[in-house]
């Protein structure tokens, strides 16, 4: 099977996740606006998302997808469903043991991640952040066992079901917003259940898959015998560096969240919804040339194939500049544009507009670094190498809370954006530069060639956004919602044809891109 068919069929179910996505924020944007209560609501599910992120989706899939598929390469079926029964029973001990921890402190942990809703006056929002965090910290057990699911199904080359489950959230969040609003006294709860039905829904249908499968993990009370299992300490040694490679930028983004909330009311929604924006090409470029890659580039490493592994990150990065260029260059651009067209409605008004389009415009600074620190990190973890990208990480921690101390009383919650963007350029240039000294990636001789062919193309895609950017009121348009949609549709579908035009003009073509699995 094509990479690019692969990577195109996750990248679409991911942007079938984002649409529902931003339609769950432009109603709570529409129904909260950017108050105190909404901040509580985004602080709260943060806590349960990093705790994911850390336990899960990161550190977790770094670790054992590559060691999944070499046992599959290299052992009977019988050792596999050994290995997944064991791995998802201390998975799912571990994370219980941690939520019924968080439940019990979460006052606490409130306070570490937003300490400024514990100052006088804000006392309606720590609780609310409190009650929510105690709901929503469950979610992290079904999520952490969903990431299992996906890393086994993904290892097997069944990409569609894990890409497609997050779309059950967003409906969940939406749904909870749209029909439970009036049942409680404080609306905004009403998204927090919506959150752990949403868990609920990704944990049965990624479990049913791999029943049909046939390797969904069976759970036994052999802890004893699952925690002296060789491969399973070789997964969990592989965790601990991973975990704090995770961590890392995990702190970045409590750290961050935690100033915010010293900042104006709002300042960390309007981040929140900067950063549902940026999801878009990280999510459907980035994550999906990600997953697509590891399992292949560690069965490449596994089978000491060095030409096929250096063909798969020239071909992701080669896909990332192609596409994360005019991906950055719009959200600059067109950064007014899109925030109005989206949220400017209901309680988000012209202020929100405009600090959250400062915002989308910081990220879009590292665009490119954060797309390509997606690539480059793989071909690390596919050779089992988590401590190289750590430390790499904890200096680009240490770097970023710098540009924060320096950017922050300048332009206060943008300054926390961009200090990330700059962050993961730094991130990435320094995984480029390790992988080229390793002799693991070696650049092709038509780089030069490829940069002077895309330029004309981003120059022309960079003329139709600023004509449009001086011609266009987006704010005035709100009076005209169905006008500012078709216009804001109408100036990308203009710059994307401007740009592959231009790009079909100086020698590109689909086959370039096109590889074989």
């Amino acid at each position: 099977m094509s990479l690019l068919k692969s990577a195109a069929t996750v990248s679409g179910l991911t942007l079938v996740s984002r649409i529902t996505g931003l339609i769950r924020d432009i109603l709570i944007a529409s129904s909260f606006g950017a108050g105190p209560l909404t901040d509580a609501f985004w602080v709260a599910f943060r806590i349960p998302n990093l705790l994911r992120r850390l336990f899960a989706e990161g550190a977790f899939s770094q670790a054992f997808v590559p060691i999944l598929g070499q046992v599959r390469s290299t052992e009977p079926p019988e050792n596999v469903q050994r290995l997944l029964d064991r791995v998802a029973l201390l998975l799912a001990l571990t994370l219980m043991l941690i939520t019924a921890a968080g439940m019990l402190c979460a006052p606490w942990v409130v306070s570490a991640m937003a300490s400024g809703l514990t100052t006088s006056g804000r006392e309606t929002e720590f609780n609310a952040a409190v009650w929510m965090t105690r709901f929503m910290f469950p979610y992290i057990v079904c999520m952490s066992l969903v990431a299992f699911a996906s890393g086994v199904l993904n290892t097997w080359s069944r990409f569609t079901i894990p890409a497609f489950t997050p779309v059950l959230l967003n409906v969940s969040m939406i749904a909870a917003s749209l029909l439970l609003v009036d049942q409680f006294q404080v609306p905004i709860y009403a998204l927090a259940v919506g959150v752990m039905a949403g868990g609920v829904l990704q944990l049965a249908v990624q479990w049913g898959a791999l029943a049909r499968l046939g390797v969904r993990p069976r759970f036994t009370l052999e802890v004893r015998q699952a925690w002296k299992d060789s491969t399973v300490r070789r997964i969990i040694r592989q965790m601990g560096p991973a975990i704090l490679g995770v961590s890392v930028a995990q702190i970045s983004l409590l750290i961050n969240t935690n100033i915010a909330t010293w900042l104006p009311a709002g300042s960390v929604t309007w981040l929140s919804f900067a950063d549902r924006l940026m999801e878009f090409p990280t999510a459907l470029l980035g994550v999906a040339l990600g997953t697509v890659l590891l399992p292949k580039l560690s069965a490449a490493h596994a089978t000491n194939d060095s030409t096929a592994y250096n063909a798969l990150l020239n071909w992701g990065l080669r896909l990332v500049l192609l596409l994360g260029l005019p991906a950055a260059l719009g959200m600059v651009l067109l950064a007014d544009g899109l925030v109005a067209t989206l949220f400017n409605y209901g309680a988000f008004e012209q202020g929100d507009v405009q600090q959250t389009s400062t915002a989308v415009m910081a990220y879009a600074a590292g665009l490119t670094g954060l797309l390509a620190v997606k690539i480059l990190a793989p071909g690390f973890y596919a050779k089992q190498d988590i401590r190289t990208p750590v430390k790499i990480a904890i200096f680009v921690l240490i770097l970023t809370q710098v540009l924060n101390a320096l950017l922050v009383p300048w332009i206060a919650h943008a300054g926390l954006a961009l200090s990330i963007g700059l962050g993961a350029l730094v991130n990435a240039t320094c995984l480029l530069v390790l992988l080229r000294r390793r002799g693991v990636y070696t650049p092709g001789q038509s780089w030069l060639r490829f940069f002077l062919r895309v330029t004309p193309a981003l120059l022309g895609l960079a003329s139709i956004l600023v004509l449009a950017d001086q011609q266009l009121d987006w704010i005035a348009l709100g009076n005209t919602p169905a006008l500012r949609v078709g216009l804001l549709i109408s100036v990308i579908g203009l710059s994307a044809l401007i740009y592959f035009s231009l790009l079909a003009l100086s020698g590109f073509r689909p086959r370039d891109f096109t590889r074989r699995a």
